[in-house]
């Protein structure tokens, strides 16, 4: 009885936090408010998209997209956002560092009438994961990824993360 009740304790913090796949971790986050579009169909050449930073001043300041524009999640202003947004039906993918962040900005984009918008499945984690080039504050491509935590930053799995 005593191996069951600490079996039990020891195994709880896996449950909290143990997803085995990304794909679990974003079903327990999210509600797929959003579509999802992949790292590799945003690489594409003939993908033209505006790309959305969905994430805090200090991982946009590590690494960033390229051409992604900060709108920021604590922080994040709709009126400020949409000024810089030229037409409701532009395609429109805002990401972060799985993908659960960006799921909030995406569905207030959504509800104020922006009608093709998606949220990057992973998200910078999962771009820097396949390979796909990361940028600084000074656009110079780095292997450096802001990982936003420890427990987070299990999911980078290339590249050099900060904290």
């Amino acid at each position: 009885m005593k191996f069951l009740i600490l079996m039990g304790v020891f195994s709880l913090p896996f449950f909290s936090f143990g997803q085995k796949t990304l794909e679990e971790l974003l079903k327990v986050h999210n509600n797929n408010a959003v579509p999802y579009i992949s790292v590799q169909e945003l690489a594409m050449p003939k993908t033209e998209a505006v790309i959305l930073d969905a994430r805090e001043p200090e991982e946009y300041k590590v690494s960033r997209l390229k051409n992604a524009v900060f709108v920021g999640f604590n922080t994040f202003d709709l009126e400020t956002t949409t000024s810089q947004l030229y037409n409701k039906q532009q395609h429109i993918v805002v990401y972060c560092s799985l993908g659960i962040r960006s799921e909030t900005i995406a569905e207030k984009l959504k509800k104020a009438g922006y009608t093709n918008v998606y949220n990057l499945y992973g998200g910078i984690f999962e771009w820097k994961n396949e390979d796909f080039p990361v940028y600084n504050a000074a656009e110079q491509e780095t292997d450096s990824v802001h990982a936003f935590s420890k427990v987070w930053g299990k999911w980078l799995l290339k590249g050099v993360k900060v904290y």
